[in-house]
Parts: structure tokens; sequence; C-alpha cells
């Protein structure tokens, strides 16, 4: 398996998928975003996270929690709010949150039956 995929259990457990476009103005932005993924995993409830961002400065980060009381206790970490406002203020011309709850999960190709 390839270490950049986040190991889970099995189900239930939920997702956070953050989906974003940078603004022109990502002035520090790089840090920030590395400094808050590094805390994210460090949380009580955190299985782990994957991210991407295109040449056009889409990004996506979905993160995986344990159950709801951690990824609440996340959105309301210190530092994680902090971040969040300069986001809203200056990094992001747009963004789309959005919490799922995981009922079933697969990987493959290896042993994966249709």
């Amino acid at each position: 398996m390839n270490d950049r995929f986040t190991k889970t259990p099995p189900p239930p457990y939920y997702a956070v998928i953050f989906t974003n476009q940078l603004s022109d103005n990502d002035v520090g932005y790089a840090q920030m975003g590395q400094k808050m993924f590094e805390l994210a995993l460090e949380q009580p409830g955190c299985y782990g996270a994957e991210t991407t961002r295109d040449e056009h400065g889409i990004g996506i980060t979905v993160s995986y929690w344990k159950d709801e009381q951690s990824l609440k206790a996340w959105k309301e970490q210190t530092d994680h709010l902090a971040a969040q406002k300069s986001g809203m203020e200056r990094w992001y011309d747009h963004y789309e949150l959005r919490v799922a709850k995981v009922e079933r999960a697969y990987s493959g190709p290896a042993g994966r039956t249709l």
C-alpha cells in the first residue's frame, strides 16, 4: 500500500472534505497549511489525511476522524481557529467543507472483486 494513503479502521468513521480555491494572495499559506496538516494528525481521534492541489490553485484535503466529538474538537482547536480566520480573510476565494460518515470503504486493486 502507498504510504501517502491514510490507513483507516473498518467503518464507521468520519471524513471531512475541504475543497478550496486559493486567492492570488497566498503569501504564508503553504507554511500555515503544512502546520495545520501536521497539527491535525496530532489530534486525538484523527486517523490521517490526504491532500492535493492542482496548478490552478484548487485544493482538496480529506481528513479522517474516529467520531464527531474528535472532529468538533479539531474545529475548535485554537491554532486551527486562527488559521480558519486567515483563510477566510485572505487566502481563499471560495471553499466548501463537507462532513460525511463513512459507511463502507474499499481498497485495491489487489483482491478486489466486483
